[in-house]
């Protein structure tokens, strides 16, 4: 049986309104078009689908058995039309991220995107060490998502996150020598706060390895060559923290926030898919 997705529409709108008259107002018809459409339903499907009286208008058992059907199929009609139909939105749009924020989340959020609006271009720059707030600043990026300490950036909060020490299982460093440390170049916050925090010790350290990368931090700190500072969520199995250990100072906690925006449907769009993201 195939049902006109109008009919089903009236149907929907009568229930919601409660009654013919308000129902027509909501869709813009004359209150005996939409007598004739539940009309032509209720032909067609063989069955009554309101109990009407001077006083109300009450769905009957068929009538609320039709009703959640109904929902669902203008449900996935209105998901197909937002699917296809050509999007109006268009223009680039220039978005930065830290390597440990999204994860294997970017690639889906980067094609939901594309899906939604075809005609936008996306110029995705995704690492731990570039200045995306100086980005910002001189509009080489129109979105960011930055890191760090709390309260440092004005935009939205996406999520706190704790730095800590970390190290390998097995990592123990020698006696009386300095301690090697393993870091991104700069610029980088976690480096930032890690120099920052033991410029208040007596704690005698080395840098004995840079990466651009987040994989090859991780690579560096599991073989044991150093202690580094990774958020809390990042430590991996092979990894321990060793906060309060030798000699290490506490480090602050941070955050991921969005910034940038400005007025361009495309970003304001895009910014959208961010926030949203679990």
């Amino acid at each position: 049986m195939q049902l006109d997705p109008l009919l089903l529409r009236s149907f929907i709108a009568v229930k919601e309104a409660g009654g013919f008259t308000r129902a027509a107002q909501r869709l813009h018809l004359t209150q005996s078009a939409i007598s004739h459409q539940i009309r032509r339903l209720e032909e067609q499907l063989g069955r009554s689908l309101f109990c009407r009286s001077t006083r109300s208008l009450t769905l009957t058992e068929d009538g609320a058995d039709l009703l959640p059907y109904a929902e669902q199929i203008l449900q996935a009609q209105d998901a197909l039309k937002r699917r296809f139909q050509p999007s109006p939105v268009s223009g680039l749009v220039r978005f930065g991220v830290p390597e440990n924020y999204m994860g294997n989340r970017l690639p889906s959020l980067l094609c939901q995107f594309a899906r939604a609006f075809p005609a936008v271009r996306l110029d995705v720059s995704v690492s731990m060490n570039l200045d995306l707030r100086a980005m910002i600043d001189t509009d080489a990026l129109d979105l960011a998502v930055v890191l760090g300490v709390c309260g440092q950036d004005h935009g939205t909060v996406l999520r706190h996150t704790q730095l800590v020490w970390v190290a390998a299982e097995n990592f123990e460093p020698a006696p009386g020598a300095s301690l090697p440390l393993a870091f991104f170049p700069t610029p980088c916050i976690y480096r930032q706060a890690g120099v920052e925090a033991l410029g208040s010790t007596s704690l005698e350290w080395h840098v004995i390895f840079t990466s651009p990368s987040q994989q090859g931090l991780h690579a560096a700190v599991q073989a044991g060559l150093g202690v580094s500072i990774l958020a809390r969520d990042d430590v991996e199995p092979g990894m321990k923290i060793v906060d309060g250990r030798y000699g290490l100072p506490p480090l602050p906690e941070v955050a991921f926030t969005l910034i940038g925006g400005g007025d361009a449907p495309a970003t304001r769009e895009f910014a959208r898919l961010v926030l949203d993201l679990p």
